[in-house]
């Protein structure tokens, strides 16, 4: 199952049944996924240029979700005593898709992308895939986030950036999109000039912008697993979805990049760092 997704470097688990139920009873959810999924790419020049925050490249997985029919959907869950209303929880989840069995009852599967969130996202996501498993709303919570190679190898991707567009300066930076605060730009010039120990600008740049935005403390796959083997979530069938490094692509054209980072009528999503 989503043998397409592995052979291609995405790591995939499944929790508490995911796996017979999502067979059993999501055949086209799985097909849906996979097609998504493995025409995803990003431009390492949208990484840059968005500086750390969600690319657009995440931003068109999430419409090609959307043209299959994963809505985002705010589940309120009421509680009512002789009629009268005490209280109301509402969870709102990105990307839901529902379908109808053989036996005619309705199933429902909520996923969330967490493509460079801070890691307790993580809690809410899984807490809510919980109360909602349990509350009998959703069937499955599926977590799509960056996996082991593409948070590993992130320094290597910026720094194949840097050697193939020759950057060498904060000005070469800019056409890129990439635009420093005071603090980023005094923390990287700083590491250059001192006198012990200076790096080149290249080493300065890659250190300071993968430290600062795709650090230990973001959400990747290790952070996930933690929770996860803690028991967080627990019941609630899970897949766990790691996207590889193999979606980044290098050598494309600037100006298709630009238009890419500068593309109109996508959804930020402004809780991404």
């Amino acid at each position: 199952m989503l043998g397409s997704l592995i052979a291609r470097g995405y790591q995939v688990e499944f929790h508490s049944h995911a796996r017979s139920i999502l067979a059993g009873e999501f055949p086209e959810a799985i097909a849906e996924l996979e097609q998504v999924l493995l025409n995803a790419s990003i431009p390492i020049e949208e990484i840059i240029g968005s500086g750390g925050g969600e690319t657009k490249g995440t931003q068109r997985l999430r419409r090609g979700l959307k043209a299959q029919g994963w809505e985002t959907v705010t589940f309120t869950i009421e509680k009512v005593i002789n009629g009268q209303k005490r209280e109301s929880v509402s969870h709102k989840m990105d990307h839901v898709r529902s379908f109808i069995g053989d036996g005619g009852g309705h199933y429902t599967i909520a996923m969330e992308i967490e493509w460079n969130n801070k890691d307790p996202f993580y809690d809410r996501d899984l807490e809510n895939f919980k109360r909602l498993h349990a509350d009998g709303a959703i069937s499955i919570g599926i977590i799509v986030t960056r996996g082991r190679s593409l948070h590993e190898n992130m320094r290597d991707l910026v720094r194949r950036f840097c050697d193939d567009r020759q950057i060498k300066s904060l000005d070469d930076l800019e056409p890129w999109g990439y635009n420093p605060t005071p603090k980023q730009r005094k923390a990287i010039l700083g590491r250059v000039s001192r006198d012990k120990n200076p790096l080149t600008f290249r080493e300065a740049f890659v250190d300071k912008f993968v430290a600062d935005k795709f650090g230990e403390a973001t959400t990747h796959w290790r952070k996930l697993e933690d929770r996860v083997r803690r028991g967080v979530g627990n019941p609630c069938p899970l897949v766990l979805i790691g996207m590889p490094d193999s979606i980044v692509t290098f050598g494309e054209n600037r100006q298709d990049v630009l238009a890419l980072i500068e593309e109109g009528g996508a959804e930020d999503d402004t809780s991404d760092v």
